[in-house]
């Protein structure tokens, strides 16, 4: 599979909409999560340089530098997802007995829950950026803000799909509601997020 970043938005479209299993719900997920950091890109760099929003100038360039590295870190994930994934699926077809997939099996299922996980807390940073950015951003922006939000939080619920098709394939029973309940409380919290800045913006 060829890496997200580098294809077009039209290749990548055509790719996940083939009969091939990556790229899939991981990828289109954390493209999701970029396209937001994208978005939240433009409502700092429309915010940058306002004489009305000076005083916010080092706030709003440090939000310009880790939406860029969100946006990097999110095309990076939906491959290491796509890989994970194939590598997983692979070892699932093996025989319980063969000695690869017993040797590699528990790396392999931890990386399958792990990068999608690692796209929810994606998620999560960027609605705290968010929450932060909104009384000190372009005003004229507010529509583009609350997409980025409402995308966010689809980001995270997206790639927890991810999280819990894994799990009934780790045994132990605590670790399985260890991940699920974490995962559903940052959920909450996203959520929660996500609806406090559709509100301002709509104020």
């Amino acid at each position: 599979m060829n890496d997200c970043a580098g294809m077009t938005l039209d290749s990548f479209l055509d790719a996940v909409a083939s009969r091939r299993p990556t790229p899939g719900g991981g990828a289109v997920a954390a493209a999701t999560g970029a396209l937001a950091s994208a978005l939240g890109s433009m409502v700092v760099a429309y915010s940058i340089g306002r004489d009305d929003l000076a005083e916010h100038r080092a706030d709003l360039d440090r939000a310009s530098d880790r939406l860029a590295r969100a946006r990097t870190l999110l095309l990076a994930l939906g491959d290491e997802d796509a890989r994970a994934y194939a590598w997983l699926s692979e070892l699932l077809a093996l025989p319980k007995d063969n000695p690869r997939r017993r040797g590699e099996f528990s790396a392999a299922l931890v990386a399958a829950i792990d990068v999608p996980g690692a796209v929810v807390a994606a998620a999560g940073d960027l609605l705290r950026l968010l929450d932060s950015l909104g009384p000190i951003s372009n005003r004229h922006l507010r529509s583009d803000l609350a997409v980025c939000a409402v995308l966010l939080e689809a980001t995270g619920r997206a790639a927890a799909w991810n999280v819990r098709i894994n799990l009934p394939l780790v045994d132990d029973p605590d670790l399985r509601g260890q991940i699920a309940s974490g995962l559903d409380a940052d959920l909450h919290r996203q959520r929660d997020l996500a609806e406090r800045i559709e509100r301002f913006c709509a104020a």
